[in-house]
């Protein structure tokens, strides 16, 4: 199968200078992926004449579509919806509802990319509200994937217990894993900690473990993020994406700080080279741009949103997230996990009643 993503040339810090060389570098990774370069056409042109790309030439996998407008990230998600229908991020998704893409990506203003996805493509049945997941590093070498982080500030117990579903689909299609472990962020392990919302949730998924339908270990804390404990957890918005922020904040500062120390005296540079392997190898495990491309789950059709400040290499980790998550089936294992939820008649009346 040909995979063909959708990408918003446009959007980001740095435009078609990032996301043109990175699709162009993405396509000559995989054989089986194509890509369809949507924004301002002349900027495009500029870019693939100076990769020397033809892509009008018979055989190629790069193809432009045209979109006049450009959301900017100081745009209101309101006024993006409103007054710029013919942007580069409208174009993008609505290439996937019409089946043309298998997937959207953007680099653009979050909040317009959130909006135009959930209105064009709505929600999948069963899914009250879409999510941001996206992977974070852990100690056992692998990755830890947390949503929802920023899409929903307020959220229900019903739509947690509908994140630690599609939170599953995600890792069992892009790590392949049958059953991922899930567990629910809260102050502390105990069952008696958190508010009534986390509580009402970890009942739900307590019944859920008990019925086959996910792996709940728990409650899980703040550190067991980076532990590893559970390859999923689920939190509403307003904790995750603070969550987030704090953590690539650490991440800057732990980056900044052993620099300043390794070259702050000439003795201590001159033990930074015998050391310069194994830092090397840290900063490759734990480079940040490596987790780029967080999937906007739980909609009828697949989003992916790389951060704005992104580089080629970034931008690329984004894309193949976006191919592996259509290359291994994500939408159809999410509406799999959903109607398996659905026929389950208890379960059903014990969502709703939440």
């Amino acid at each position: 199968m040909t995979v063909t993503i959708a990408i918003d040339v446009m959007g980001g810090d740095h435009g078609p200078r990032v996301t043109v060389p990175a699709a162009l570098e993405f396509i000559g990774r995989y054989a089986d992926a194509q890509v369809i370069l949507v924004g301002q056409p002349e900027p495009i042109a500029a870019e693939l004449k100076r990769a020397k790309l033809d892509a009008a030439a018979p055989g190629s996998r790069v193809r432009v579509h045209g979109a006049a407008e450009v959301i900017t990230m100081d745009d209101a998600p309101a006024q993006a919806l409103r007054r710029k229908r013919d942007s580069s991020m409208h174009a993008a998704v609505t290439l996937v509802k019409d089946g043309e893409a298998h997937a959207a990506i953007s680099a653009g203003n979050t909040g317009a990319w959130m909006a135009i996805s959930s209105l064009i493509l709505r929600t999948l049945p069963g899914i009250d509200r879409p999510a941001i997941c996206a992977p974070l590093p852990n100690q056992k070498g692998g990755s830890t994937y947390m949503l929802d982080l920023g899409a929903n500030v307020d959220c229900k117990s019903s739509h947690l217990y509908q994140f630690a579903l599609m939170g599953s689909a995600l890792v069992a299609s892009v790590e392949r894993r049958a059953k991922p472990v899930v567990g629910l962020l809260n102050i502390g392990s105990e069952e008696i900690k958190g508010n009534e919302t986390v509580k009402e949730a970890a009942d739900l998924l307590r019944a859920a473990h008990e019925r086959g339908e996910i792996d709940f270990f728990g409650n899980v804390e703040g550190d067991d993020i980076f532990k590893g404990t559970a390859e999923v957890v689920v939190c509403d918005g307003f904790v995750g994406n603070v969550a987030l922020k704090t953590s690539e904040g650490l991440a800057q500062l732990f980056s900044r700080s052993l620099k300043e120390e390794l070259t702050s005296s000439w003795g201590r540079k001159l033990g930074a080279f015998f050391a310069l392997p194994a830092v090397n190898a840290f900063r490759r495990r734990y480079d940040p741009r490596r987790y780029n491309g967080a999937c906007l789950l739980g909609l009828n059709g697949l989003v992916v949103k790389s951060h704005g400040s992104a580089d080629v290499f970034s931008y690329g980790c984004a894309l193949n997230r976006a191919y592996e998550a259509v290359h291994n089936g994500l939408q159809e294992g999410i509406a799999t996990r959903i109607a398996r939820h659905a026929d389950a008649a208890p379960a059903a009346s014990i969502v709703a009643a939440a």
